[in-house]
């Protein structure tokens, strides 16, 4: 195991710690009325975390065979026109996601915000709200996906591996957890930039999500573009 194999996991899984389901959502739970409830936070990014690395766990271990029995397949050129058509589809899908075009609509981002703030939520609907958002975000996890891409080709051991995914799913919540832990140490210096962070999410958190599809989509078109027509720049 390399230091920059290391090196780009912590990188990816920090852009994964920009979700909906491991920042916005614990901005929101910071910013509701009344005393912070630590220990609802905790349990929420908790219950994240643990869904996020039995996701990966299963990915990788259907990486790991998918790569054993069709190796071959995948570098077909059937295979990698699929790849192209993935890529192009991603980059043209990440133009729905436009904060201008949703303006005033409310949305998607709206909702998940009313959720987190109800002062009604219990412990049982905060743990569903987790796993929620976390599912929301499967079809989009494209860091958590290439991370696991890189742990699966890189000839690690099962249990590497699995210390390599946990260790990302701390990653992923710690800049949630450093801002409870200075929302509770220094309220009145981090309440506002909580404030402004909630206000930048609501006007730009769709359009950040076309940027992370549409860059996604790019790189998967352009690497098998690269493949089929230009083999010979590999």
């Amino acid at each position: 195991m390399s230091v920059g194999l290391v090196l780009s996991l912590g990188g990816l899984a920090l852009i994964d710690s920009t979700s909906i389901g491991t920042l916005f959502i614990p901005i929101w739970l910071l910013l509701a009325p009344g005393r912070v409830k630590v220990g609802r936070i905790l349990l929420y990014l908790g219950t994240i975390a643990v869904f996020y690395l039995g996701v990966g766990l299963l990915i990788s271990l259907g990486a790991g065979a998918a790569i054993s029995a069709f190796g071959e397949v995948m570098r077909t050129k059937a295979a990698l026109w699929g790849q192209l058509v993935l890529g192009v589809g991603l980059f043209i899908l990440s133009f729905r996601f436009d904060s201008k075009k949703r303006k005033g609509k409310g949305g998607g981002i709206q909702r998940w915000r009313e959720r987190a703030m109800s002062e009604e939520t219990s412990v049982r609907w905060l743990m569903v709200l987790a796993l929620l958002a976390g599912l929301t975000e499967v079809a989009t996890m494209l860091p958590y996906l290439g991370a696991i891409g890189l742990m699966t080709t890189s000839g690690l051991s099962a249990l590497t591996i699995l210390t390599l995914l946990a260790g990302y799913c701390v990653v992923m919540i710690v800049p949630a957890g450093v801002l409870l832990t200075a929302r509770i140490t220094a309220r009145s210096l981090v309440e506002p930039v909580l404030q402004r962070l909630n206000n930048w999410i609501m006007r730009n958190g769709a359009s950040a999500t076309g940027w992370l599809l549409g860059i996604a989509g790019f790189l998967v078109a352009r690497d098998a573009a690269v493949r089929l027509f230009w083999p010979h720049l590999m």
